[in-house]
């Protein structure tokens, strides 16, 4: 189990600051690599290569003329692209980079989406996986539900699971639906913002804390401006934090299990300040567990057993009455209990069999007096 610890307020304000953090490289085809230059960086970890996009393109191709030619182009673009993506991995193992790949989810099939993904990037024990998540728009983007289905099928085939690559939007709503994407929620978090600050916009949840924050893009990193540049890249690609030095990162590769969330506590509320050490300049923030809601199974347990109960308090207890009868004594009253307070023909065939003529003892009052 992956246990991502509690974030410090370091950690969401420039981590990449801090000489001692590690970066990871995150790229796909068309970014250009100048690896001897690269490999001078010595806080650059890791490489993450995107690997496949949704689903493969079909084997054969048939159809009108138009159709065709594309069919042959999207095939000779995926076979390249797969064959860019070998290449690299060697080169950036050879230079003593942690390996990774990250598949784009797109709407179809989710397994056969993880299938897609593990054959094209044909993993490692120690390559990284990850999902990548660009939107919660079903009609554009693989959807939650898909979503986690695709983690199970990796986790089949692979026995570990992928981390999760996502927006603040996106990993917003998975945190506070936590309880329903009890899968995604648990995945750790390959963080996209690109804020300088992000301590007020880090879903809290299972998450307290990223496994990597991808900072730095074309986004917000051009020729006159970028957070951080790495050497040997171009403008536009990504660059990611992680919020521990090189050593702890390459022990924690590749984050193959589940944030170990525990079964009484699974959010937390950052411990106020005083104004006093506000002011004297940035503190560490510390986290207070909170309890854990009750899931919607334990509530409807619970509520269920409660009104059985309650139900039970104003229920009028069944009596057993014993049946009215001219002649009613002993003998009676025996055979009515061995018929088990059976229909009214059993009763009478009873007492006629059971009946002692001789019995004086009765039900009705004697009113001789």
């Amino acid at each position: 189990m992956a246990l991502i610890s509690a974030a410090k307020a370091s950690d969401f304000s420039e981590p990449w600051r801090d000489g001692d953090r590690a970066l990871v490289v995150d790229a796909y085809e068309y970014n250009s690599i100048d690896w001897a230059q690269l490999a001078t960086d010595k806080r650059v970890v890791g490489f993450i290569n995107k690997a496949s996009d949704g689903l493969p393109p079909p084997y054969f191709c048939y159809g009108d003329e138009t159709t065709v030619k594309l069919c042959k182009t999207l095939w000779k673009r995926y076979a390249v692209t797969r064959e860019l993506f070998q290449t690299r991995k060697v080169v950036a193992k050879a230079l003593g980079l942690k390996w990774g790949a990250y598949h784009l989810a797109r709407p179809g099939n989710p397994v056969e989406q993880a299938n897609n993904f593990i054959d094209f990037a044909e993993p490692a024990p120690g390559d990284l996986l990850a999902l990548d998540l660009e939107g919660n728009d079903p009609s554009q983007w693989m959807s939650l539900e898909d979503a986690e289905e695709f983690v199970r099928q990796v986790h089949r085939r692979l026995g570990r699971f992928p981390i999760l690559y996502s927006n603040g939007k996106t990993a917003q709503f998975i945190a506070d639906n936590r309880y329903q994407y009890r899968l995604l929620s648990r995945l750790p978090l390959w963080y996209a913002r690109y804020k300088p600050d992000i301590d007020v916009h880090f879903p809290m949840g299972n998450w307290q804390g990223y496994a990597l924050w991808q900072f730095s893009a074309q986004a917000n990193c051009g020729r006159l401006r970028c957070p951080y540049r790495v050497a040997g890249t171009p403008n536009d690609i990504d660059v990611n934090v992680a919020p521990m030095d090189a050593a702890a990162l390459r022990q924690q590769w590749p984050f193959g299990g589940l944030i170990d969330v525990p079964p009484d506590y699974l959010a937390s509320i950052p411990v106020p300040v005083s104004r006093e050490a506000g002011l004297a300049g940035k503190v560490t923030i510390t986290y207070a567990d909170v309890a854990t809601p009750p899931t919607v199974e334990e509530m409807v347990t619970v509520l269920g057993a409660r009104w059985q109960t309650f139900r039970a308090a104003f229920r009028i207890p069944v009596v057993k009455t014993v049946p009215r009868r001219a002649r009613f004594g002993i003998a009676e009253y025996v055979a009515w209990k061995r018929t088990a307070y059976r229909s009214e023909a059993l009763l009478e065939a009873a007492f006629s069999q059971a009946a002692d003529p001789v019995s004086t003892a009765s039900t009705e009052l004697v009113r001789e007096r």
